[in-house]
């Protein structure tokens, strides 16, 4: 018994290293700009600049709009599942007879006493996972107000300077709320390894590692990541040669 609780302790400090862990290394690297969040900074700099040389801004307000919409959808999913597990906990003798019958249950205790708080950390994932996902939309929201009071192209009383200004704090907003999204969909990819709890302290700490280790890949080795990264390079040499070949 004792033993049991110290490998369930041992899990539960470990899965929340490994995500604390991953999320101060992700954005730590993301300052270095070698990450797939880091280049996209960059286009959305660059999509924010091409906004205000529009005359119709609609196309700019329905892509903000497009990911408005999915963390709703992910926000809305949160409390639905939230309240099927909030169902679940008037419910554990039964949960845990539906567990037992399953074959790759390796708990030896009869009766898991760690069951309540298996749910317990499911909901908090799940909790933190709709403020998240809910702030997220509201930075979405910001962006649009940042869309609508853009200056227009042909507004000669505004100074160039605070276009560029309005550019890169419009981008920076839209920024801001794909890096809490990003936050909320880690949420979701943790809470599939605090599942495998319920089977096992030790399929706990494998899976943890692993929702990890496929996220540190999509974020640095994925193929979009490559594809952006060689373009933003080849779209660098290209000015650095314009301009060389201007001064010359």
């Amino acid at each position: 018994m004792l033993k049991d609780s110290i490998v369930n302790i041992i899990a539960v400090v470990w899965f929340l290293l490994v995500w604390i862990g991953y999320a101060y290394f992700a954005k730590y690297k993301s300052k270095c700009g070698c990450t797939l969040s880091s280049v996209m900074n960059r286009q959305r700099l660059d999509w924010m600049k091409r906004m205000l040389e529009r005359d119709t801004r609609v196309t700019d307000s329905v892509l903000v709009a497009n990911l408005e919409r999915n963390c709703s959808f992910l926000a809305s999913t949160s409390i639905f599942v939230l309240a099927g597990l909030l169902t679940t906990l008037g419910i554990v003798n039964d949960l845990e007879a539906t567990l037992k019958a399953l074959p790759f249950y390796i708990i030896a205790d009869e009766h898991d006493s760690w069951i309540h708080l298996k749910i317990l950390l499911l909901i908090l994932i799940y909790v933190y996972a709709f403020f998240t996902l809910s702030w997220s939309m509201r930075q979405y929201v910001f962006g649009s107000l940042m869309i609508g009071s853009a200056p227009e192209p042909d507004d000669a009383n505004r100074n160039p300077f605070l276009k560029q200004q309005h550019a890169y704090v419009s981008s920076k907003v839209i920024d801001m709320a794909g890096h809490t999204y990003n936050y909320g969909l880690r949420a979701y990819s943790f809470s599939l390894a605090a599942l495998s709890w319920f089977f096992s302290p030790w399929y706990f700490i494998v899976a943890s590692t692993l929702v990890a280790f496929v996220l540190y890949l999509r974020e640095f080795h994925s193929r979009p990541y490559k594809v952006l990264r060689d373009y933003q390079a080849h779209c660098d040499a290209e000015v650095e040669k314009h301009e060389a070949h201007n001064k010359s």
